[in-house]
Protein backbone atom coordinates (compact mmCIF):
# COMPACT_ATOMS: atom_id res chain seq x y z
CA UNK A 1 0.00 0.00 0.00
CA UNK A 2 1.37 3.49 -0.81
CA UNK A 3 0.81 5.44 1.93
CA UNK A 4 1.45 9.14 0.49
CA UNK A 5 -1.02 8.63 -2.64
CA UNK A 6 -2.74 11.74 -3.25
CA UNK A 7 -6.34 11.89 -1.59
CA UNK A 8 -9.70 12.26 -3.44
CA UNK A 9 -11.28 15.65 -2.42
CA UNK A 10 -13.84 15.55 -0.45
CA UNK A 11 -17.26 17.09 0.56
CA UNK A 12 -15.76 19.66 2.50
CA UNK A 13 -12.21 19.98 1.57
CA UNK A 14 -9.30 18.90 -0.31
CA UNK A 15 -6.88 16.39 1.62
CA UNK A 16 -4.49 16.91 -0.94
CA UNK A 17 -4.90 20.45 -2.00
CA UNK A 18 -2.22 23.29 0.03
CA UNK A 19 -4.94 25.86 -0.96
CA UNK A 20 -6.57 27.45 2.23
CA UNK A 21 -9.56 29.85 1.34
CA UNK A 22 -8.74 33.11 2.56
CA UNK A 23 -11.08 34.02 5.76
CA UNK A 24 -12.81 37.05 4.39
CA UNK A 25 -13.24 39.16 1.18
CA UNK A 26 -12.00 42.50 0.91
CA UNK A 27 -13.17 43.71 -2.39
CA UNK A 28 -15.15 42.34 -5.28
CA UNK A 29 -16.07 43.81 -8.37
CA UNK A 30 -19.65 43.89 -9.82
CA UNK A 31 -18.43 43.45 -13.33
CA UNK A 32 -16.66 40.56 -15.36
CA UNK A 33 -15.17 43.17 -17.64
CA UNK A 34 -13.97 46.46 -16.16
CA UNK A 35 -14.75 49.30 -18.92
CA UNK A 36 -11.03 49.79 -19.64
CA UNK A 37 -10.30 46.52 -20.26
CA UNK A 38 -9.27 45.67 -24.10
CA UNK A 39 -10.77 42.61 -24.66
CA UNK A 40 -8.88 40.25 -27.33
CA UNK A 41 -10.36 40.54 -30.73
CA UNK A 42 -12.41 37.63 -32.37
CA UNK A 43 -13.49 37.60 -35.95
CA UNK A 44 -15.81 34.84 -35.67
CA UNK A 45 -15.79 32.49 -38.87
CA UNK A 46 -12.13 33.21 -39.93
CA UNK A 47 -11.33 30.20 -41.21
CA UNK A 48 -7.55 30.49 -40.06
CA UNK A 49 -7.26 30.07 -36.12
CA UNK A 50 -5.16 33.01 -36.03
CA UNK A 51 -6.85 35.15 -37.40
CA UNK A 52 -9.96 34.18 -36.10
CA UNK A 53 -8.54 34.50 -32.02
CA UNK A 54 -9.02 32.41 -29.02
CA UNK A 55 -12.16 32.16 -26.85
CA UNK A 56 -10.81 33.67 -23.78
CA UNK A 57 -14.01 33.02 -20.63
CA UNK A 58 -11.72 32.89 -17.04
CA UNK A 59 -11.56 35.52 -14.64
CA UNK A 60 -7.53 34.92 -14.67
CA UNK A 61 -7.12 38.24 -16.93
CA UNK A 62 -9.97 40.42 -16.74
CA UNK A 63 -8.73 43.05 -19.19
CA UNK A 64 -7.91 40.87 -22.11
CA UNK A 65 -11.49 38.10 -21.28
CA UNK A 66 -13.74 38.40 -24.43
CA UNK A 67 -16.22 36.21 -23.74
CA UNK A 68 -19.30 36.68 -21.44
CA UNK A 69 -20.38 33.57 -18.97
CA UNK A 70 -18.02 30.69 -17.59
CA UNK A 71 -16.85 27.49 -18.91
CA UNK A 72 -18.44 23.90 -18.30
CA UNK A 73 -21.80 24.99 -19.31
CA UNK A 74 -24.52 23.93 -16.36
CA UNK A 75 -21.03 22.61 -14.18
CA UNK A 76 -19.72 26.22 -13.73
CA UNK A 77 -21.63 26.66 -10.02
CA UNK A 78 -19.58 23.61 -8.92
CA UNK A 79 -16.04 25.47 -9.05
CA UNK A 80 -17.08 27.87 -6.91
CA UNK A 81 -18.05 25.25 -4.50
CA UNK A 82 -14.44 23.64 -4.88
CA UNK A 83 -12.67 27.01 -4.20
CA UNK A 84 -15.30 27.89 -1.42
CA UNK A 85 -14.81 24.11 -0.15
CA UNK A 86 -10.80 24.55 -0.12
CA UNK A 87 -10.47 21.86 -2.51
CA UNK A 88 -9.26 24.22 -5.40
CA UNK A 89 -6.90 27.05 -5.64
CA UNK A 90 -8.32 29.41 -7.77
CA UNK A 91 -5.26 30.62 -9.11
CA UNK A 92 -4.31 26.54 -10.77
CA UNK A 93 -3.42 26.47 -14.39
CA UNK A 94 -4.73 23.23 -15.85
CA UNK A 95 -2.05 21.23 -17.26
CA UNK A 96 -2.95 19.84 -20.79
CA UNK A 97 0.20 17.55 -20.98
CA UNK A 98 -1.46 14.41 -22.83
CA UNK A 99 -5.00 15.90 -23.25
CA UNK A 100 -4.46 16.24 -26.95
CA UNK A 101 -7.16 14.80 -28.86
CA UNK A 102 -6.96 11.08 -29.59
CA UNK A 103 -8.17 11.68 -33.29
CA UNK A 104 -7.96 14.39 -35.64
CA UNK A 105 -11.28 15.69 -36.87
CA UNK A 106 -11.26 18.33 -38.89
CA UNK A 107 -10.38 21.21 -40.13
CA UNK A 108 -13.22 21.35 -42.59
CA UNK A 109 -14.48 24.34 -44.72
CA UNK A 110 -17.70 24.50 -42.87
CA UNK A 111 -15.43 25.78 -39.56
CA UNK A 112 -15.07 29.29 -41.86
CA UNK A 113 -18.01 29.91 -42.47
CA UNK A 114 -19.69 32.16 -39.93
CA UNK A 115 -23.40 31.27 -40.67
CA UNK A 116 -22.75 27.08 -39.80
CA UNK A 117 -21.33 26.90 -36.82
CA UNK A 118 -22.51 29.63 -33.90
CA UNK A 119 -23.13 27.72 -30.61
CA UNK A 120 -19.63 25.88 -30.26
CA UNK A 121 -16.43 27.01 -31.03
CA UNK A 122 -14.68 24.70 -33.78
CA UNK A 123 -11.58 25.08 -32.70
CA UNK A 124 -12.00 24.00 -29.13
CA UNK A 125 -10.45 20.85 -29.16
CA UNK A 126 -7.26 22.75 -30.57
CA UNK A 127 -6.56 25.14 -28.20
CA UNK A 128 -3.30 23.60 -26.25
CA UNK A 129 -1.83 23.18 -29.78
CA UNK A 130 -2.96 26.02 -32.14
CA UNK A 131 -2.11 28.75 -29.12
CA UNK A 132 0.76 27.10 -27.20
CA UNK A 133 2.94 30.22 -27.59
CA UNK A 134 0.33 32.86 -26.13
CA UNK A 135 -0.53 29.95 -23.18
CA UNK A 136 2.86 30.10 -22.63
CA UNK A 137 3.25 33.19 -22.20
CA UNK A 138 0.32 33.48 -19.92
CA UNK A 139 -3.23 33.83 -21.41
CA UNK A 140 -5.78 31.18 -20.01
CA UNK A 141 -7.64 29.34 -23.14
CA UNK A 142 -9.53 26.44 -22.07
CA UNK A 143 -10.73 23.50 -24.33
CA UNK A 144 -14.28 23.46 -25.02
CA UNK A 145 -13.90 20.18 -26.89
CA UNK A 146 -12.14 16.89 -26.11
CA UNK A 147 -12.27 14.24 -28.21
CA UNK A 148 -10.82 10.95 -27.12
CA UNK A 149 -11.87 6.95 -27.89
CA UNK A 150 -13.65 4.03 -26.04
CA UNK A 151 -15.77 1.14 -26.01
CA UNK A 152 -19.61 1.48 -25.42
CA UNK A 153 -20.70 -2.13 -24.19
CA UNK A 154 -24.67 -2.12 -24.42
CA UNK A 155 -27.06 -5.37 -23.74
CA UNK A 156 -29.02 -4.63 -26.60
CA UNK A 157 -26.13 -4.87 -28.71
CA UNK A 158 -25.19 -8.07 -27.60
CA UNK A 159 -28.73 -9.51 -28.08
CA UNK A 160 -28.94 -8.15 -31.28
CA UNK A 161 -25.14 -10.56 -32.31
CA UNK A 162 -27.46 -13.57 -30.69
CA UNK A 163 -30.51 -13.19 -33.34
CA UNK A 164 -27.90 -12.12 -36.47
CA UNK A 165 -28.89 -9.12 -36.38
CA UNK A 166 -25.74 -7.72 -35.86
CA UNK A 167 -21.95 -9.64 -36.86
CA UNK A 168 -18.38 -8.64 -34.54
CA UNK A 169 -15.40 -8.38 -37.02
CA UNK A 170 -13.42 -7.74 -34.62
CA UNK A 171 -12.42 -3.87 -35.46
CA UNK A 172 -16.08 -1.68 -35.32
CA UNK A 173 -17.79 -4.75 -33.47
CA UNK A 174 -15.66 -6.79 -30.75
CA UNK A 175 -16.26 -10.77 -30.43
CA UNK A 176 -17.49 -9.11 -26.92
CA UNK A 177 -20.01 -7.31 -28.24
CA UNK A 178 -18.25 -4.11 -27.67
CA UNK A 179 -18.89 -1.08 -30.09
CA UNK A 180 -15.47 0.88 -30.65
CA UNK A 181 -16.07 4.71 -31.04
CA UNK A 182 -14.41 8.01 -31.45
CA UNK A 183 -15.89 10.39 -29.18
CA UNK A 184 -16.03 14.55 -29.04
CA UNK A 185 -17.61 15.98 -25.66
CA UNK A 186 -18.43 19.78 -26.46
CA UNK A 187 -19.10 22.65 -24.48
CA UNK A 188 -21.48 25.77 -25.88
CA UNK A 189 -19.76 28.83 -27.14
CA UNK A 190 -22.63 31.58 -28.20
CA UNK A 191 -21.66 33.51 -31.20
CA UNK A 192 -24.73 36.27 -30.21
CA UNK A 193 -25.25 37.51 -33.67
CA UNK A 194 -25.02 34.34 -35.50
CA UNK A 195 -27.59 32.70 -32.66
CA UNK A 196 -30.10 35.80 -32.91
CA UNK A 197 -30.10 35.49 -36.43
CA UNK A 198 -31.34 32.00 -36.49
CA UNK A 199 -34.46 32.98 -34.04
CA UNK A 200 -35.04 36.04 -36.11
CA UNK A 201 -34.39 38.52 -34.02
CA UNK A 202 -31.91 41.63 -33.23
CA UNK A 203 -28.77 40.81 -31.55
CA UNK A 204 -30.20 43.78 -28.85
CA UNK A 205 -33.14 41.70 -28.53
CA UNK A 206 -31.74 38.70 -27.89
CA UNK A 207 -29.48 39.73 -25.38
CA UNK A 208 -32.25 40.92 -23.27
CA UNK A 209 -34.52 38.44 -23.36
CA UNK A 210 -31.06 36.29 -22.30
CA UNK A 211 -30.46 38.88 -19.25
CA UNK A 212 -34.22 39.24 -18.28
CA UNK A 213 -34.52 35.26 -17.83
CA UNK A 214 -31.59 34.64 -16.28
CA UNK A 215 -32.73 37.02 -14.28
CA UNK A 216 -30.07 39.23 -14.65
CA UNK A 217 -27.52 37.10 -14.73
CA UNK A 218 -24.81 38.47 -16.41
CA UNK A 219 -25.50 42.34 -16.71
CA UNK A 220 -22.59 42.41 -19.60
CA UNK A 221 -24.95 41.07 -21.66
CA UNK A 222 -26.38 44.35 -22.13
CA UNK A 223 -23.34 46.79 -20.44
CA UNK A 224 -20.59 45.54 -23.11
CA UNK A 225 -21.92 44.90 -26.74
CA UNK A 226 -19.13 44.63 -27.98
CA UNK A 227 -18.75 41.27 -26.99
CA UNK A 228 -19.87 38.92 -28.91
CA UNK A 229 -19.29 35.71 -27.68
CA UNK A 230 -21.35 34.24 -24.44
CA UNK A 231 -20.61 30.77 -22.64
CA UNK A 232 -24.15 29.70 -21.58
CA UNK A 233 -24.85 27.61 -18.45
CA UNK A 234 -26.40 25.00 -20.05
CA UNK A 235 -25.67 21.46 -20.68
CA UNK A 236 -23.66 20.76 -24.57
CA UNK A 237 -23.54 17.57 -26.44
CA UNK A 238 -21.43 14.59 -27.11
CA UNK A 239 -20.84 13.42 -30.47
CA UNK A 240 -20.20 9.65 -30.70
CA UNK A 241 -18.40 8.70 -34.38
CA UNK A 242 -18.37 4.63 -35.34
CA UNK A 243 -15.74 3.86 -37.97
CA UNK A 244 -13.22 6.35 -39.32
CA UNK A 245 -13.86 9.61 -39.05
CA UNK A 246 -12.14 10.78 -41.83
CA UNK A 247 -15.16 9.25 -43.90
CA UNK A 248 -17.15 11.83 -42.21
CA UNK A 249 -16.91 14.36 -44.92
CA UNK A 250 -16.58 11.90 -48.11
CA UNK A 251 -19.95 12.06 -50.05
CA UNK A 252 -19.02 8.61 -51.58
CA UNK A 253 -19.30 7.15 -48.12
CA UNK A 254 -22.53 6.16 -46.68
CA UNK A 255 -23.41 7.76 -43.01
CA UNK A 256 -25.93 6.91 -40.51
CA UNK A 257 -26.62 9.75 -38.33
CA UNK A 258 -29.11 9.89 -35.46
CA UNK A 259 -29.74 13.29 -33.42
CA UNK A 260 -30.53 12.42 -30.13
CA UNK A 261 -32.29 14.35 -27.31
CA UNK A 262 -31.35 13.13 -23.69
CA UNK A 263 -33.98 11.61 -21.41
CA UNK A 264 -32.41 10.36 -18.14
CA UNK A 265 -35.81 8.28 -17.74
CA UNK A 266 -35.52 5.73 -20.70
CA UNK A 267 -31.74 6.06 -21.81
CA UNK A 268 -30.40 5.20 -18.23
CA UNK A 269 -33.26 3.77 -16.24
CA UNK A 270 -35.34 2.09 -19.16
CA UNK A 271 -38.49 3.38 -18.68
CA UNK A 272 -41.35 2.31 -21.22
CA UNK A 273 -43.50 5.60 -21.12
CA UNK A 274 -41.66 6.82 -24.03
CA UNK A 275 -39.51 5.06 -27.27
CA UNK A 276 -36.40 7.39 -26.06
CA UNK A 277 -33.77 4.07 -25.34
CA UNK A 278 -35.04 1.71 -28.09
CA UNK A 279 -35.13 4.37 -31.20
CA UNK A 280 -31.31 5.34 -29.41
CA UNK A 281 -30.26 1.39 -29.74
CA UNK A 282 -32.00 1.19 -32.79
CA UNK A 283 -30.55 4.41 -34.11
CA UNK A 284 -26.33 2.64 -32.53
CA UNK A 285 -27.36 -0.88 -34.84
CA UNK A 286 -27.85 1.03 -38.09
CA UNK A 287 -24.62 3.19 -37.01
CA UNK A 288 -23.06 0.02 -36.78
CA UNK A 289 -23.85 -1.39 -39.72
CA UNK A 290 -23.18 1.81 -42.10
CA UNK A 291 -19.57 1.34 -40.40
CA UNK A 292 -19.50 -1.90 -41.41
CA UNK A 293 -19.77 -1.32 -44.84
CA UNK A 294 -17.11 1.12 -44.92
CA UNK A 295 -19.23 4.45 -43.94
CA UNK A 296 -19.50 6.04 -40.62
CA UNK A 297 -21.94 6.25 -38.28
CA UNK A 298 -22.82 9.03 -35.69
CA UNK A 299 -24.92 9.62 -32.90
CA UNK A 300 -25.22 12.80 -31.37
CA UNK A 301 -26.55 13.28 -28.17
CA UNK A 302 -27.68 16.88 -26.75
CA UNK A 303 -28.24 17.62 -23.22
CA UNK A 304 -31.96 18.47 -23.49
CA UNK A 305 -34.28 16.90 -21.00
CA UNK A 306 -37.93 17.19 -20.89
CA UNK A 307 -37.59 18.94 -25.08
CA UNK A 308 -35.42 21.47 -23.28
CA UNK A 309 -38.09 21.73 -20.43
CA UNK A 310 -36.11 20.48 -17.79
CA UNK A 311 -36.75 16.57 -15.89
CA UNK A 312 -39.17 18.03 -13.37
CA UNK A 313 -41.43 19.79 -16.06
CA UNK A 314 -41.58 16.67 -17.80
CA UNK A 315 -42.31 14.48 -14.60
CA UNK A 316 -45.25 17.29 -13.66
CA UNK A 317 -46.74 16.44 -17.29
CA UNK A 318 -46.59 12.41 -16.80
CA UNK A 319 -49.14 13.34 -13.77
CA UNK A 320 -50.82 15.51 -15.59
CA UNK A 321 -51.62 12.49 -18.19
CA UNK A 322 -52.21 9.61 -15.88
CA UNK A 323 -54.78 12.17 -14.03
CA UNK A 324 -56.92 14.04 -16.82
CA UNK A 325 -60.47 12.68 -17.25
CA UNK A 326 -60.47 9.71 -19.94
CA UNK A 327 -57.01 8.48 -19.04
CA UNK A 328 -53.63 9.13 -20.46
CA UNK A 329 -54.53 9.50 -24.34
CA UNK A 330 -52.74 10.57 -28.06
CA UNK A 331 -55.06 13.03 -28.43
CA UNK A 332 -54.02 14.70 -25.23
CA UNK A 333 -50.29 14.10 -25.66
CA UNK A 334 -49.07 17.38 -26.41
CA UNK A 335 -52.12 19.49 -24.80
CA UNK A 336 -50.85 17.95 -21.29
CA UNK A 337 -47.40 20.18 -22.08
CA UNK A 338 -48.96 22.75 -23.12
CA UNK A 339 -50.43 23.24 -19.96
CA UNK A 340 -47.93 22.62 -17.36
CA UNK A 341 -45.33 24.24 -19.39
CA UNK A 342 -47.09 27.21 -21.71
CA UNK A 343 -45.00 25.74 -24.57
CA UNK A 344 -44.91 21.91 -26.29
CA UNK A 345 -41.15 22.52 -26.85
CA UNK A 346 -37.93 24.09 -26.49
CA UNK A 347 -35.42 22.34 -27.94
CA UNK A 348 -35.27 24.76 -31.01
CA UNK A 349 -33.77 22.53 -33.30
CA UNK A 350 -32.31 25.48 -35.45
CA UNK A 351 -29.23 25.62 -33.69
CA UNK A 352 -28.39 21.64 -33.55
CA UNK A 353 -26.75 21.25 -37.22
CA UNK A 354 -23.70 23.05 -35.82
CA UNK A 355 -22.61 20.12 -35.04
CA UNK A 356 -22.62 17.83 -38.28
CA UNK A 357 -21.27 21.28 -40.14
CA UNK A 358 -18.39 20.61 -37.55
CA UNK A 359 -17.87 16.77 -38.87
CA UNK A 360 -17.81 18.34 -42.22
CA UNK A 361 -20.96 16.44 -43.33
CA UNK A 362 -22.59 17.08 -46.34
CA UNK A 363 -25.10 14.10 -47.02
CA UNK A 364 -26.70 11.70 -44.64
CA UNK A 365 -27.79 8.37 -46.40
CA UNK A 366 -29.41 7.17 -43.70
CA UNK A 367 -31.14 9.40 -41.24
CA UNK A 368 -32.28 7.51 -37.96
CA UNK A 369 -35.66 10.15 -36.58
CA UNK A 370 -38.66 10.82 -37.68
CA UNK A 371 -38.70 14.33 -36.30
CA UNK A 372 -39.98 16.32 -38.54
CA UNK A 373 -38.28 19.70 -37.15
CA UNK A 374 -35.03 17.83 -36.85
CA UNK A 375 -35.13 17.25 -40.41
CA UNK A 376 -35.96 20.51 -41.76
CA UNK A 377 -33.38 21.78 -39.31
CA UNK A 378 -30.68 20.09 -40.90
CA UNK A 379 -31.71 20.61 -44.76
CA UNK A 380 -32.18 23.98 -44.20
CA UNK A 381 -28.19 24.66 -44.09
CA UNK A 382 -27.75 22.56 -46.84
CA UNK A 383 -27.13 18.80 -46.18
CA UNK A 384 -29.14 16.46 -48.00
CA UNK A 385 -30.85 13.51 -46.49
CA UNK A 386 -31.49 10.45 -48.62
CA UNK A 387 -33.47 8.10 -46.09
CA UNK A 388 -35.02 8.35 -42.93
CA UNK A 389 -35.56 5.55 -40.67
CA UNK A 390 -38.56 5.13 -38.17
CA UNK A 391 -38.24 3.45 -35.05
CA UNK A 392 -39.64 -0.67 -36.05
CA UNK A 393 -43.00 -1.02 -34.41
CA UNK A 394 -41.66 -4.00 -32.47
CA UNK A 395 -39.20 -1.58 -30.25
CA UNK A 396 -42.25 0.72 -29.14
CA UNK A 397 -43.35 -0.58 -25.55
CA UNK A 398 -47.18 -0.60 -25.40
CA UNK A 399 -47.28 2.40 -22.78
CA UNK A 400 -45.05 4.52 -25.17
CA UNK A 401 -48.30 3.91 -28.25
CA UNK A 402 -49.76 7.32 -26.73
CA UNK A 403 -46.21 9.31 -27.55
CA UNK A 404 -45.33 7.46 -31.00
CA UNK A 405 -49.23 8.26 -32.25
CA UNK A 406 -49.24 11.34 -31.11
CA UNK A 407 -46.04 12.58 -32.79
CA UNK A 408 -46.92 11.19 -35.83
CA UNK A 409 -49.92 12.38 -36.28
CA UNK A 410 -48.23 16.09 -35.61
CA UNK A 411 -45.93 15.90 -38.28
CA UNK A 412 -43.78 13.02 -37.60
CA UNK A 413 -42.48 11.03 -40.78
CA UNK A 414 -43.80 7.37 -40.18
CA UNK A 415 -43.21 6.77 -43.95
CA UNK A 416 -44.64 3.22 -44.83
CA UNK A 417 -44.39 2.12 -41.33
CA UNK A 418 -46.84 4.12 -39.39
CA UNK A 419 -50.92 5.86 -40.45
CA UNK A 420 -52.37 7.57 -37.77
CA UNK A 421 -55.70 9.00 -38.12
CA UNK A 422 -58.01 10.89 -35.72
CA UNK A 423 -59.57 8.17 -34.58
CA UNK A 424 -56.15 6.27 -34.29
CA UNK A 425 -55.35 9.42 -31.91
CA UNK A 426 -58.52 9.32 -29.99
CA UNK A 427 -58.37 5.25 -29.19
CA UNK A 428 -55.04 5.05 -28.42
CA UNK A 429 -54.07 5.32 -24.75
CA UNK A 430 -51.70 4.27 -21.95
CA UNK A 431 -51.28 2.76 -19.04
CA UNK A 432 -54.12 3.91 -16.58
CA UNK A 433 -53.02 5.97 -13.09
CA UNK A 434 -54.97 2.36 -11.33
CA UNK A 435 -51.62 0.38 -12.94
CA UNK A 436 -49.21 2.56 -11.98
CA UNK A 437 -50.09 3.61 -8.67
CA UNK A 438 -50.92 7.23 -9.03
CA UNK A 439 -53.14 8.40 -6.84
Amino acid sequence: MVDNARKRSGSLASAGSTYRRPKKVTYVSLTSHPTQSKPLPIKWGAADPQERGPVCCTNRKDDVRNAIGAHGGSYCVYRSLAIASGALDPEYFPNFKNTHPAARIGPHPQWGDPKRIVTFDPFGALVSEIYADKMKAGLDVRPTIAITKAHIDLPEIKEAIRLGRLKPDGKILTKEGAINVTKAAVEPVWYLPGVAERFGVTEAELRELLFRETNGMYPELLTRTDLKVFLPPIGGLTIYIIGNPDHLSMDDKEKAVRVHDECNGSDVFGSDICTCRPYLIHGIEVAVKSAQAGGVGVIVYFRKEGRALGEVTKYLVYNARKRQEGGDTAAEYFNCTQNVAGVQDVRFQALMPDCLHWLGIKKIDKFISMSNMKHDAITSTGIKIVERIPIPPELVPADAKVEIDAKVFSGYEGGAVYNVTEDDLKETKGRSREELGVK
